[in-house]
């Protein structure tokens, strides 16, 4: 079996879990994932099947979240798993203020993860350092907010926003929570979150794994197609000839100019009966463009 599966993650699991438990419905030892979740979080995450696992870096690499923020609370993990360690009531706040700080958030930002991530430094995991009481400075990292859309806004002693947020990957919505309300001079701290679509998988098509389970009983289960997922990436065919040498592995003299992809690093590539090959990539060796065998799944 190959294939995608748009999982819907529960609460209370990590993404290693959810492909720990895909592993044991489907008896399938090659299970992959993209995109971490944490525990807390809920909504899609995009799993790989079998061989397909060799696809998942070739995803879209955009995110959507809906996310509940609270202002006046800082806790140690920047949601409400850690420990408080600030609390000042914030009433004073109003959703002017709110609108005009979110707005520093849009665009390409300098972002630090938070203390309790899965990033590694020095090949160990930040969250790992924290719990072990180091205190370390992380380094901040590009990442690009494309949108911030405000859905609700409860003011109280400790407002809370609710918001749509649209992202590039590596982006934690716990470090916006954390930076925006330093941004408005108090705490701010993850309360909820639902990613509510990633690498182009949306969540109104994702599946539980209550759902995954009563449908592998019944031998109803069909993962999405390789392909599928794939449809931001140019569709190349390729005469059988040269379909069969790529397949096993061969470079291909080839001009992207001549089907009008100059400027794309990669492609999904067909036989002339439309059966789906893998990723091809597009180089330059020693002067010559080529396009060469990325992942090849039916050599």
């Amino acid at each position: 079996m190959q294939g995608f599966l748009n999982l819907n993650k529960p609460a209370g699991l990590t993404s290693h879990d959810c492909v720990a438990k895909v592993r044991k419905l489907l008896h399938m030892k090659r299970v992959g994932h993209a995109g971490t979740l944490d525990p807390a979080a809920v909504g899609v995450l995009p799993i790989a099947l079998g061989t397909t696992t060799r696809l998942l870096q070739f995803l879209q690499p955009g995110k959507a979240y809906r996310a509940t923020l609270r202002l006046g609370q800082r806790t140690t993990t920047d949601d409400l798993e850690g420990e408080t360690c600030f609390l000042e009531p914030a009433a004073h706040l109003d959703l002017n203020q709110v609108t005009t700080a979110l707005e520093g958030f849009v665009g390409k930002i300098q972002q630090i993860p938070p203390a309790y991530s899965a990033i590694q430094v020095e090949g160990k995991r930040l969250y790992q350092r924290a719990m072990a009481g180091e205190v370390l400075e992380v380094p901040p990292r590009t990442v690009e907010i494309f949108r911030i859309e405000i859905l609700d806004w409860r003011p109280g002693k400790f407002p809370e926003l609710e918001v749509a947020i649209a992202c590039g990957s590596g982006t934690y919505i716990r470090a916006i929570a954390r930076d925006l309300g330093l941004a408005l001079a108090t705490g701010g701290t993850l309360v909820h979150l639902i990613r509510t679509e990633s690498s182009g998988f949306p969540l109104a098509e994702s599946l539980t794994l209550e759902a995954l389970a009563i449908q592998v009983q019944q031998g109803e289960f069909y993962p999405l197609s390789p392909e599928s997922a794939l449809g931001h990436l140019p569709r190349l065919q390729l005469a059988d000839d040269l379909a069969q040498r790529w397949c096993y592995g061969q470079r291909l003299t080839w001009n992207p100019a001549d089907t009008g992809g100059e400027g794309t690093d990669y492609w999904r590539i067909y036989d002339l009966a439309g059966h789906f090959l893998g990723v091809g990539q597009q180089g330059n060796v020693a002067g010559e463009q080529q396009l060469l065998p990325k992942v090849v799944l039916h050599p």
